[in-house]
């Protein structure tokens, strides 16, 4: 599953460089999926939506840190655990229920993003 930043975050911002996928933006930020990424021009998702990587996506959240989900690995491919939730200060990187994903499917999105 993806990993959310609950309310409790205090804007540190110790998440958002860990980030391998760059799925970590400040509140209020416009996102793209080319930040961080290989991705480029017009794209089609895993989930067969067509999208312009270059074109900016409106923030899921304008008060605190956030993750987008088609974003998140969990880290897989890089890292042996979340590296959000491994610096965070205040334990508010957590598992989002509302995005739940086998392992297989988080390193298929690893190799889409980073067209491995």
């Amino acid at each position: 599953m993806a990993i959310i930043i609950t309310d409790e975050c205090i804007n540190c911002g110790a998440c958002e460089p860990e980030c391998p996928n760059t799925a970590i933006y400040e509140g209020a930020d416009d996102w793209r999926y080319k930040d961080g990424t290989s991705l480029k021009g017009k794209v089609i998702l895993p989930d067969g939506t067509e999208v312009d990587a270059d074109d900016a996506q409106t923030p899921i959240s304008d008060e605190v840190y956030y993750i987008v989900p088609g974003k998140c690995t969990e880290c897989k491919g890089f890292h042996d655990e979340p590296q959000c939730a491994a610096v965070c200060p205040v334990d508010c990187c957590v598992p989002d229920d509302n995005h739940v994903e086998d392992e297989e499917t988080l390193l298929n999105r690893q190799a889409f993003l980073h067209n491995e």
